[in-house]
């Protein structure tokens, strides 16, 4: 799958690595930025941002919005680099025209979640060269 196919799915399965080696999967939101990379937006305080960091490889797989994989679809492998500041508004900004009112929605719960203590909001992207 390239990166136009990844990016015409409105989920996918995000796999990034513990320290340990243990892989751990979640569903996100993913759009074509446009430069060869797919990417989406998420907390800085995520443990997505944290595994990222620590261990750049990662896997993309089409999924519904629990997670669950698509039937019959393909595995992809790449490479997760995180994004804050105006990499992240560029990114940011990709992602809200793919999901409008959802991304707005989500937005306004980060923030409100961040106001009251509980995560840093959406305020960091991650974008993924495939293999």
């Amino acid at each position: 799958m390239d990166t136009a196919g990844i990016a015409s799915e409105k989920y996918v399965s995000f796999t990034t690595y513990k320290k340990d080696g243990t892989a751990k999967a979640l569903p996100v939101w993913i759009a074509d930025l446009g430069d060869g990379t797919v990417g989406f937006t998420t907390s800085s305080s995520s443990y997505k941002v944290k595994r990222a960091n620590n261990n750049n490889k990662v896997l993309l797989q089409p999924c519904d919005s629990k997670g669950k994989l698509t039937p019959g679809s393909e595995e992809v492998s790449g490479t997760a680099t995180v994004h804050t500041g105006a990499d992240f508004e560029r990114i940011a900004a990709i992602v809200k025209k793919k999901y409008g009112v959802q991304y707005t929605a989500m937005a306004i719960v980060g923030k409100a979640a961040k106001l009251i203590g509980k995560g840093s909001g959406t305020d960091t992207a991650i974008s993924i060269t495939l293999d």
